[in-house]
């Protein structure tokens, strides 16, 4: 068995990394990538606070879940019609809202508080939009780029509200029919601003369509075809990635063929594809897994990947389990500058130390948990 790519796990509640509220709070901050050394060194062991109270947001994050291993992958071809194109800025921009930072504030006498500010809280990670909320959508996102285009800095946002994600486990939500999402793209792209931005979009909504029949699948893909298309035309500056699941799940050619039905080859509506949200695969076999998968898609030579290092500093656990697994690690830090051909970022999408929901509630951060990644 190994671990899917990410699914939320808390029915019914707004998901997030990190919850971006309209509530006018402030503190919101902007760190650099780091560059250098690509790894968070261990430190010393530190005691164990007996409390595990999770504070802060209740937003819970999305988590890995178990499937079946998948065939070996193909190597296709590749089309290549205009020169690869990297952002502007350098660095990513660190929301100031989020449970871990939560945690920090309420806890500053806690022994576990220095390696998880400094290794977890200091770094940048994605913001989650996971609750079907028409109205105040365009105000949440548009909070998020704002700052971040105040700080010099690069957002990372996740839209997750396509109808029957995680189809209908722990993850299910999302907008009650394919018309209504694209309403809701509308209304998430038109809080873009006209600043960089990465948009995520849609974990597992391609890598995880096989519950779909034929007809509901085609459906999906055009709605994320679109979905791309808007949120591009909205924001010209916006790189828009699409779901390729992880290197465990299909294999390179079936998921170009999925991907490629989805818009993902088009210059009008991505930007790349993205891989191992919410896992644990380590990044080498990720890179050459998105670049496999990108020869096989095709496409402009500008398409490249992003692939989410947050947990992945020791790898998948051998017996495959994915709900907070013992002995994982931080892996490579956010960063928009990875050295390597066709890979756009290191990015945190899924935030270490939000439980998978056996360390501590679904989705809630969990700092004992946190602590074991990050020392």
């Amino acid at each position: 068995m190994v671990a899917l790519a990410s699914a939320v796990v808390a029915a019914g509640t707004v998901t997030g990394m990190m919850s971006a509220l309209d509530d006018g709070r402030g503190g919101d901050e902007a760190r650099p990538d780091v560059s250098g050394t690509p790894f968070l060194q261990p430190l010393p062991h530190l005691p164990t606070s007996s409390s595990s109270t999770t504070s802060g947001s209740p937003s819970p994050s999305p988590s890995a879940s178990a499937s079946k291993g998948r065939p070996s992958p193909q190597p296709s071809g590749s089309a290549s019609t205009k020169p690869r194109t990297v952002p502007v800025s350098a660095r990513l921009y660190r929301h100031g809202d989020s449970q871990v930072l939560d945690w920090v504030r309420a806890n500053p006498d806690d022994p576990r508080r220095p390696v998880i500010e400094s290794r977890i809280a200091d770094h940048p990670a994605a913001v989650w939009f996971a609750d079907y909320t028409p109205s105040n959508i365009t105000a949440r996102v548009r909070a998020v780029t704002s700052a971040g285009a105040a700080k010099g800095g690069v957002p990372v946002v996740v839209p997750y509200a396509v109808p029957d994600r995680d189809c209908g486990g722990a993850s299910q939500g999302g907008a009650p029919d394919l018309g209504a999402y694209e309403g809701w793209i509308e209304k998430f792209a038109a809080g873009l601003g006209t600043r960089e931005v990465v948009v995520i979009l849609e974990p597992d909504a391609i890598a995880q369509s096989d519950c779909l029949s034929e007809g509901e699948r085609t459906a999906r893909f055009d709605a994320l075809a679109r979905a791309g298309r808007v949120l591009k035309a909205a924001n010209p500056k916006a790189r828009v990635y699409f779901d390729a699941g992880h290197s465990d799940w299909n294999p390179p050619r079936k998921q170009a063929g999925l991907l490629r039905r989805a818009g993902a080859a088009s210059a009008a509506s991505s930007d790349g594809i993205f891989s191992n949200v919410s896992n644990f695969n380590r990044t080498d076999g990720e890179a050459a897994y998105v670049r496999q998968t990108l020869d096989a898609l095709g496409g402009p030579a500008s398409l490249g990947a992003v692939i989410d290092t947050s947990r992945n500093g020791n790898g998948a656990p051998a017996d495959g389990e994915w709900c907070d697994p013992a002995g994982r690690k931080l892996g490579q830090a956010p960063t928009l500058r990875t050295g390597e051909a066709r890979i756009d970022a290191y990015l945190w999408v899924k935030l270490p130390g939000e439980s998978d929901g056996c360390r501590g509630t679904p989705g809630t951060f969990t700092p004992d948990y946190a602590y074991d990644l990050a020392r």
